[in-house]
């Protein structure tokens, strides 16, 4: 796949199309604030560049509406934002959608408390900031920088610290965070808690009337501008683990929240039936609710819960394949064992759940034993930092299933949850990147096509899959097809109607088996890394489960290919036209390239129609491995306009990929300098091909020289005179090559086919001078003689041998 060609074209002048001023490719920098409380409504502003036409916000979770939106100018856009006082706390994604695009995806928080500002200077432990309980501080940490914040407490009562650094995913900021008294002493700190993935959780109980001080800091003292924070400070409960870790969609589930200072709670919580197999849960109390989630799963498994002891084989706990094991590795050293009965030739995929998505600070260690101990299957990591296996039962019986530790570690919230599942066929819809690390959107101009490929990655399951797009905007058309059993991906047009009003969604890509006895359904999974660490390394992202969509303003140009009448042979080559028909006063130059190419299929990526032209060719060649068939294709063109780039995409038009049409063989061929000599060519036919066909030796060295020739379907052999200068450099010259070119529907199929060798020699050094011999008699006169047949080609070695002997 060729990726944007954005350098190439930001240099472009701007055009001349009489139109508005278009702001393409909006980009998103920030969102002020980061972060905002639930249950009110909130100025919110949107800083980037080219906004100057946005039209709306496009949320990926739902409990948030934009109540108005006014654009500032090219690089803000001010809303006031409805929060719904059930909206989800936490994460949430969002883009900007403008008349001519999408903006890149960011993320903001929503929170429980009302927002106050740092206020500088609060970096002297002696002059903090103070703040009441439930409040949400919003702040930066500069280099060597200190935040302190005061509250008051009295004894036994709660302070509950939890920081969003990281999680707001503008930088890689590795904060630290530390509850003090008012003596300097430290009461608890936190760098890196494992539910908060990098961010902090720091959590007491007041042992005294009296004064605590909240410090923030990067953990080794660096910062900048861009680490930016939210604190939530209160009294609210903070569970670090909750157990079991999960239910049933729909289901009433009495938990018990772990780690908090004031102690462990019960509760019960309902778990969705909208088909995710995650969900946040909350905790709540007198004191307020947690500020972000404890992640459990929900599938329709029975949930079996550890007995302890159960560290040992005879103490297994119960449990069923299939079914859900949950357990805590409580203390340091605790192994936990499970049994369940398999019968012969089951296969189960049996995955543990810690780290993630439950946040467990569990590396978790599975083995799989039989009856007597033994061990069968065993795992550490390939279920990413858990454990995993896919077993296979040898024989009916009662096997087990033991967890541990890595590092023999452990804790009251070293929480795990065993799913034990049938193997099950399985489908993910993805959309590869045109640019690294840039997820893919779609962007349709009015009265114009776009395209993209859209993947599909199969387990436990072959076959062809069916995909579809629901949600799209009013006035788009989709062209796709049914994506084969040997085919990981497809192309996928889309046609805007000329009278569509521009609009934006956020669109499910579902895919699914066509064979009705295989009830597979997938849907589209896209990262968009956020912060990246060394080596580009994706440290915090967000997973969307939708494609972002926008019908925008016309542009001015539409591209479109010249139908191929004839085929493309393996091992050969052709110029695929493209046309562009261009608005009226538009004359910068179009890039045009494949989407995609077939399989064996190569085509050059470097071709644009020139400024003030309408069509260019794009070099199309195959490899002797081409796909035979007919195959889709689809060309973007992309053009500079008002400092950014527009695409669009041709229709999809066919290539039809032939097996070569003959196989040539080269005999060698040897020549002195200054001679001549014959390159001589066994053609054998494989498909019928009109009239004549023309053909070039090329790869001759310099010095030879030849005339093309012609041949036909009836031919066996080509012979070229090939004409070699005095100077012509001795030698062998392994690279000749034959470029024919048959016709078919009245175009040429061009081959290219090797290879031959012809070597140059120096002539042989002058015989010495013979001495004189009388004159022979003179010979009887013969009769006439019948006439001589055709002499035959000789070849190399028997000129050499008749030039020895002195003949001609």
């Amino acid at each position: 796949m060729h990726r944007l060609r954005t350098l190439a074209f930001l240099a472009v002048a701007a055009c001349q199309f009489p139109a508005a001023a278009i702001a393409v490719e909006p980009a998103l920098g920030n969102i002020v604030p980061y972060g905002i409380q639930r249950g009110v409504e909130t100025e919110v502003q949107f800083q980037g560049a080219r906004l100057a036409d946005a039209k709306e916000i496009l949320f990926y979770s739902p409990g948030i509406t934009v109540s108005s939106l006014e654009v500032v100018n090219d690089n803000a856009v001010k809303t006031k934002l409805n929060v719904a006082a059930d909206c989800r706390m936490g994460i949430h994604a969002c883009r900007v959608r403008t008349a001519s695009g999408v903006s890149n995806l960011m993320t903001f928080t929503v929170g429980p408390f009302a927002t106050t500002p740092e206020t500088e200077p609060n970096s002297d432990f002696e002059k903090p900031q103070a703040v009441p309980l439930g409040i949400t501080v919003s702040g930066v940490v500069e280099n060597e920088d200190q935040d302190f914040y005061v509250v008051e407490l009295k004894k036994g009562q709660r302070l509950t610290a939890e920081l969003e650094g990281l999680r707001l995913g503008r930088t890689f900021f590795d904060p630290y965070l530390a509850i003090l008294d008012a003596k300097r002493f430290e009461l608890a700190r936190s760098d890196d808690a494992a539910l908060l993935n990098q961010d902090c959780l720091c959590a007491i109980v007041a042992p005294e009337d009296g004064k605590y001080i909240v410090q923030v800091r990067e953990c080794s003292f660096g910062g900048n501008g861009a680490c930016i924070y939210r604190l939530h400070i209160g009294n609210y409960p903070r569970p670090t683990a909750v157990f079991p870790a999960g239910g049933k969609p729909g289901e009433a589930l009495n938990v018990r929240w772990i780690g908090d200072p004031a102690g462990d709670a019960q509760a019960q919580v309902t778990l969705p039936t909208d088909g995710s197999q995650e969900t946040g849960v909350y905790a709540q109390d007198a004191g307020g609710v947690s500020p972000s989630p404890n992640i459990v799963r929900v599938i329709n498994l029975d949930n079996f819960v550890e007995a302890e002891p159960n560290d040992a084989l005879a103490q297994a706990s119960s449990g069923a394949a299939p079914g859900a094991l949950n357990g805590i590795i409580d203390k340091p050293g605790d192994v936990d064992f499970f049994k369940f009965s398999a019968k012969a030739g089951q296969q189960f995929d049996i995955r543990v759940y810690a780290r993630r998505p439950l946040r467990s600070p569990l590396d978790p260690v599975l083995t799989i034993l039989n009856a007597q101990g033994g061990g069968i299957v065993a795992n550490d990591d390939s279920g990413g930092p858990d454990s995993y296996v896919r077993f296979g039962a040898p024989a009916d019986g009662e096997y087990y299933a033991h967890v541990v530790d890595q590092l023999r570690a452990g804790g009251p919230n070293y929480v795990y949850r065993i799913e034990i599942t049938p193997v099950a066929p399985a489908l993910t819809m993805v959309l590869p990147e045109r640019q690294q690390y840039v997820p893919t959107t779609l962007k349709i101009p009015k009265g114009n096509r776009m395209a993209l490929m859209v993947n599909a990655s199969r387990a436990n399951f072959g076959g062809a899959i069916d995909v579809a797009f629901n949600g799209l905007p009013t006035g788009i058309a989709v062209e796709t097809f049914q994506m084969a059993a040997d085919r990981g991906d497809i192309p996928v047009l889309f046609t805007a109607a000329a009278d569509a009003q521009p609009a934006g969604a956020l669109v499910d890509i579902a895919g699914k088996c066509a064979d009705p006895n295989v009830p597979v359904v997938g849907h589209l999974a896209q990262r968009t890394g956020l912060v990246r660490g060394q080596n580009n390394i994706d440290v915090w992202g967000h997973d969307a489960e939708r494609m972002a969509t926008v019908l925008t303003d016309e542009i001015p140009y539409r591209i479109d290919i010249v139908q191929p009448k004839a085929p493309l042979a393996r091992n050969g080559s052709m110029n695929l036209k493209v046309v562009a028909t261009r608005k009226e006063g538009f004359t910068a130059a179009i890039s045009v390239f494949f989407l995609y190419n077939p399989p064996g299929v190569g085509s050059s990526g470097s071709v644009a129609i020139a400024e003030n032209q309408t069509e260019a060719l794009i070099p199309v060649t195959a490899n002797g491995g081409a796909a035979i068939g007919t195959h889709k294709i689809v060309v973007i063109g992309r053009a500079g306009l008002n400092g950014g780039a527009v695409e669009c995409a041709s229709q999809l038009a066919d290539l039809a990929i032939s097996d070569q049409f003959f196989t040539f063989a080269f005999d060698k061929a040897a020549v002195e300098q200054g001679k001549e000599t014959e390159v001589v060519v066994k053609m054998e036919k494989k498909v019928d091909f009109e009239g004549n066909a023309k053909c070039e030796l090329v790869g001759l060295p310099a010095g030879a020289a030849t005339t093309p020739i012609e041949f036909n379907k009836e031919s066996k052999e080509l012979v070229f005179k090939v004409k070699v200068a005095a100077d012509a450099r001795p030698g062998r010259y392994p690279s000749l090559l034959c470029v024919a070119s048959p016709m078919a529907s009245g175009e040429p199929v061009v081959h290219t086919l090797g290879t031959g060798e012809l070597r140059i020699d120096a002539p042989l050094p002058p015989k010495p001078a013979a001495p004189m011999t009388a004159a022979a008699p003179a010979p009887m006169p013969m009769p006439a003689a019948a006439p001589m047949p055709m002499a035959k080609r000789l070849t190399r070695l028997e000129q050499l041998r008749l030039e020895k002997e002195g003949k001609k």
